[in-house]
This record gives C-alpha cells, sequence and structure tokens, in this order.
C-alpha cells in the first residue's frame, strides 16, 4: 500500500491494515458462510459476528455503518453488507470476491434444484410438495408485509402512502410508477419533524474510480453483445436489471416487481410455477431474490439462470461500491430521507397486494388453510424459516 493510499485512510482503516487478508481467504471465508446463509437479512448478524467478533476484520462503528448503507440503496442486505466487508478490506476487488463467495452456493444449489425441477414437477409427489410449499409461501410473504409495515409505517402519511400503493398495484399499474409516486408523496407529506440522521464523519474515498468503470464497461459491453446476439437473453437482463434498481428495502422488495412483470405483463411464468420458484428460493441459502435463478433457467436453460443471477445483482453491488464514499452527505439530506420514506412505506402495500394475488393462487383446502396458519404462526415466533419449509415439505408429502 503506498503513501498516498494511506494518507487517504482514516484512523479506523488504519488499524485494520495487521487484519488485511487475501482475496482468496476472503472468497473463501465468505463462501463458507454463503453455504449457511439461511433467513436472508438475518444473516447479517452472522456476518457481523465474523467480520468484526471472530476475525476483526471491522470495528463495530464501521460494520454499523455499512448495514445503513446497505439498508438504504436497491439490493439484498446480506449480499450488500459481504460486499462492503470486502469493499472496505481489499477494495473492489474484495468487494467482488466476498459478494461472488457469499452468493456462489445458493446459485449452484438454485441451479441444481431448477434442473430437477424442470424433470420432476409433474411426478405426484413433487406436485404435493409443492401445493403445500404454496401456501407456506403466502405466509412467508405475509410475515414480510407485517414486518415491513412495523419498520415503516410510523404514522398516518406513511399508512395514506402504502394504501395508494397497494391500490396501484392491485390496478396492475407499473410498480416502477407506484416507486416513483410514493417518493414524490414522501416529500408532499413530508413530517413537521426533521427526519435528517445523524451522520458520522463521512467515509473517505480509499479507493480509485478506474476499477469501477472497467466493471461498467465491461458489463455494458456484455449487454450489447447480448443485444446483438440473443435479444431474448438481452431482454431477460434487462428486466432483472431494472427489478434490482428498484428493489429498495432488501430482498423481498424484488418480489412485487418479478410477479408484476414475469406473470402478468409478460406471461412468460404462471403464477404457480413463480410461486414454485420462490419455494425453492427459501430452502436455497441466501436472498429469496435468488429466484432469478429459477426464472432464468426455466426460460433460457444454465446460461440463462446465469445472466438472470448476474443481472438482478450486479446493479446494487456497483451502487454500493460507488455511494459509500459519499453516503454520510446523502444519508444527512432531508429530502433524501423523506423520499426514501415515502418509497419504503410504498413496498408494504406492493408486498400486501402480492399476498393476496399469491393467496387467491392457491387451491386452498382445510390442510393447505393449517399449513399456511401454522407457517405464518411460526414466523411471528420467529423460527428459523428453514425449518418452517422442512416441516412443511414434509407434512405436504404425508397428506397433500
Amino acid at each position: 500500500m503506498t503513501k498516498k493510499v494511506k494518507k487517504t485512510l482514516n484512523e479506523s482503516d488504519l488499524q485494520l491494515i495487521n487484519y488485511n487478508p487475501s482475496l482468496l481467504h476472503l472468497f473463501a471465508s465468505f463462501l463458507k458462510l454463503g453455504l449457511t446463509s439461511f433467513g436472508g437479512p438475518a444473516m447479517v448478524a452472522y456476518i457481523r459476528k465474523m467480520a468484526v467478533e471472530q476475525k476483526n476484520w471491522l470495528d463495530d462503528g464501521s460494520f454499523r455503518q455499512g448495514v445503513a448503507i446497505c439498508q438504504t440503496i436497491p439490493g439484498a442486505t446480506a449480499m450488500q453488507t459481504a460486499a462492503y466487508v470486502g469493499l472496505r478490506l481489499r477494495e473492489i476487488r474484495g468487494a467482488a470476491a466476498s459478494f461472488i463467495g457469499f452468493g456462489l452456493p445458493a446459485f449452484c444449489l438454485m441451479i441444481t434444484l431448477s434442473a430437477l425441477y424442470v424433470r420432476t414437477h409433474n411426478l405426484p409427489i413433487v406436485a404435493s410438495v409443492f401445493n403445500g410449499l404454496q401456501a407456506i409461501i403466502v405466509a412467508i410473504v405475509a410475515n414480510a408485509t407485517v414486518s415491513f409495515a412495523k419498520s415503516y409505517l410510523k404514522d398516518w402519511k406513511n399508512l395514506t402512502t402504502s394504501l395508494i400503493a397497494a391500490i396501484m398495484f392491485w390496478w396492475r399499474i407499473n410498480p416502477i410508477s407506484v416507486i416513483l409516486l410514493a417518493g414524490l408523496l414522501g416529500l408532499v407529506l413530508k413530517s413537521k419533524q426533521s427526519h435528517k440522521m445523524p451522520t458520522s464523519p463521512i467515509t473517505k474515498k480509499f479507493y480509485s474510480n478506474r476499477n469501477l468503470l472497467l466493471i461498467v464497461s465491461g458489463a455494458m459491453f456484455l449487454f450489447y453483445l447480448f443485444f446483438l446476439v440473443n435479444p431474448r437473453l438481452f431482454k431477460l437482463a434487462a428486466l432483472m436489471i431494472r427489478i434490482d434498481l428498484f428493489a429498495f428495502g432488501g430482498g423481498f422488495a424484488s418480489i412485487p416487481f418479478m410477479f408484476h412483470e414475469i406473470v402478468e405483463v409478460r406471461s412468460w411464468l404462471d403464477s404457480s410455477t413463480f410461486l414454485n420458484g420462490i419455494a425453492l428460493g427459501q430452502v436455497t441459502p441466501g436472498p429469496i431474490v435468488i429466484t432469478a435463478t429459477f426464472i432464468g433457467y426455466l426460460l433460457h436453460g444454465p446460461l440463462g439462470g446465469l445472466v438472470a443471477t448476474t443481472s438482478v445483482f450486479l446493479p446494487s453491488f456497483l451502487i454500493l461500491v460507488a455511494v459509500v464514499p459519499y453516503f454520510d452527505r446523502l444519508r444527512g439530506s432531508r429530502y433524501f430521507s423523506e423520499v426514501m420514506s415515502g418509497i419504503l412505506s410504498s413496498f408494504v402495500g406492493l408486498l400486501l397486494s402480492v399476498t393476496i394475488r399469491f393467496a387467491s393462487n392457491v387451491p386452498w383446502d382445510l390442510p393447505r388453510i393449517i399449513l399456511g396458519v401454522a407457517a405464518f404462526v411460526a414466523l411471528i415466533l420467529r423460527v428459523d424459516i428453514l425449518w418452517i419449509v422442512l416441516i412443511g415439505t414434509i407434512v405436504s408429502i404425508l397428506v397433500l
């Protein structure tokens, strides 16, 4: 590390030089963690335990600032947090090593499960499993709606924005238009009290823009090749990029967009198959947005799975890398806070409408009702989602 670079590091960064891991070590550490990364955003606590307590890579203050960044920008929170740790330790290459390592197990397992699904989904026992899991998926999305509501609906203004978003989405208005309107409502219905968040000293920039520009340029070139060689893959990539760019609030925020665009607008999959993809996303490690791999595989095989996965994660990764040096300045803006308040409120409405749509596509009978209600209660009681899905699978085989 040169003297010039050292001068741009703050004191906490200098303390971490002795703990600076290699890129291979970063990749291997997050690969191991990614193998058991069930629970989506809950994995942030395990990333903290590894990075702060076990390996002393970051101090607690730096880690908390990273979590705040990842919760504010689009993308799956746990994936973004993994990238943030790598970014602070080994710049952009470290961010890529951590990000890929953490997400690779979920991708590989989802590709495998998607291939098995294509070959076995018509078998009676497999059909029974997915019939039961669909009721559990309704419970999972309903629980996410409740969790979002508790976090973001603080007053009547947030509630108003949420209800308007739910109505608009129910009328099949484009979700991106709903999000933009919600941000505007956040400004119009602004609170009399300042939403300005406290900030720590602005994170200094400790890496060059050159690597970021190289990644962006390379990605744009690949997408251009898709456009020339395989327009269908290009359309899939463009859609996943758009979904990721508006997925504020974590991976669950992408579900309304995916459902609207894939099922309702383009009819690439039917609602039942989409629900099955979400079910597979819950039995794999990683964020629920890994469902994109399933969608891509069913549409265009393994290459489609790779393209969809890359496209649904890359934009938010690039945003993280670009925003980190300036986040405190952005976070301290009153206008930014009000826009984000409106956007996050709208996701409650979007998730509510998706819960209702998912529920309407499930062939409810007494066993499914009991299974769905039991799953919802278990989620409220904070039972690990992996156990809920596994037990639901066994019950579905035995009863349905």
